[in-house]
């Protein structure tokens, strides 16, 4: 079965028509993800109500202009500077918890104010109600750990399933078998009863009608992710392509009502590309480099496309899938090596 066909049938499962649909706002991948389940849900003839906020809610509205979007905050995450993200993040674990709660209950306002009837989470922890039907998108079942906490995976493990549990569906973005792309993340241990997995999902089309059109870059740098890393990336590749003879491009990954375009050397800098038009550079570009974020491999393999991956220091689920794809093709930089 494949991941279109995946998709179809979970959305044919849900009850209801108008649809609540919020994504995390880390970075952009929550977001571009939700594309194609959002395309899906119109097709099948559901309402559909946009509920995020930041980056993620802007890129949202570009791509569905037509449809009802409402800031609906959630939990907010900002980086270290260092190469590790663990103490950084577990400082923050009452916030989060106090944003789980908070959002929780702000969800209730909103699905009686909108008259929702299926609320779609994604990664987004608070948003289950026992009103509405529920759906929570992961592919991280199993929380990756820096080795010096690796005993700690079984009980993130136990805790993550409790809130699985919580909502009637829990939509696993990848396929089963050996041809599975988030490995250990979703297919470690046993799968949640609620658990189904609804295929790749991704904003672009893999179809024989590519645009093969050539384009005046030789290379194509891709970022997202939360802040300051995203930018600290940014710095290191403008340093780095700056004194380079092949003409470069840098997705700046930063949707905005009035983009700004810059140009640094031999360097263009754009803050955020439409779908169609990333599609056709990513599938042309002939040195491709970005982050291992799940969400841009599910559009890399879509596209059939390699990439050069740069994991975010100390972001244990990107080291991991980046050494994880090792075997398809894709090669790994250190950021620290961009020097």
């Amino acid at each position: 079965m494949d991941s279109k066909t995946r998709l179809q049938q979970a959305v044919s499962t849900l009850k209801g028509q108008k649809i609540l649909l919020c994504p995390l706002n880390w970075g952009l991948g929550h977001a571009t993800r939700c594309v194609p389940i959002v395309q899906e849900l119109l097709r099948q003839g559901k309402e559909v109500v946009i509920a995020a906020d930041g980056f993620a809610l802007e890129f949202l509205k570009q791509e569905f202009p037509d449809l009802k979007a409402v800031k609906f905050i959630g939990m907010k995450v900002k980086y270290s500077k260092s190469n590790s993200q663990v103490k950084v993040l577990a400082k923050k674990i009452p916030y989060f918890l106090k944003s789980i709660t908070s959002e929780h209950r702000r969800l209730k306002k909103l699905v009686a104010k909108h008259h929702i009837d299926t609320v779609i989470s994604d990664n987004r922890f608070g948003l289950w109600n026992k009103k509405v039907e529920t759906v929570y998108i992961t592919h991280q079942l199993l929380i990756k750990m820096p080795p010096e906490l690796k005993f700690a995976e079984r009980i993130a493990w136990f805790v993550h399933r409790s809130i699985i549990h919580r909502y009637n569906h829990c939509w696993i973005p990848d396929v089963p078998g050996n041809d599975n792309l988030s490995g250990d993340l979703s297919h470690l241990w046993k799968l949640p009863k609620n658990a189904v997995f609804v295929g790749w999902l991704s904003r672009f089309q893999n179809d024989r009608q590519q645009d093969k059109t050539p384009i005046p870059y030789e290379i194509v740098v891709l970022l997202s992710g939360p802040e300051p890393q995203r930018s600290m990336l940014e710095h290191k590749f403008v340093n780095y392509l700056r004194d380079n003879l092949f003409p470069s491009l840098i997705v700046r990954g930063i949707p905005s009502k009035k983009p700004k375009i810059m140009k640094i050397g031999n360097i263009d800098l754009v803050p955020h590309i439409n779908t169609q038009e990333m599609q056709r550079i990513i599938l042309n570009a002939p040195t491709l480099f970005c982050r291992s974020g799940y969400s841009t491999l599910m559009d890399l393999m879509t596209l059939g496309k390699k990439a050069v991956l740069v994991p975010t220091p100390g972001q244990t689920e990107q080291e991991y899938l980046a050494n994880h794809l090792k075997t398809n093709g894709f090669k790994v930089l250190n950021q620290n090596d961009l020097e």
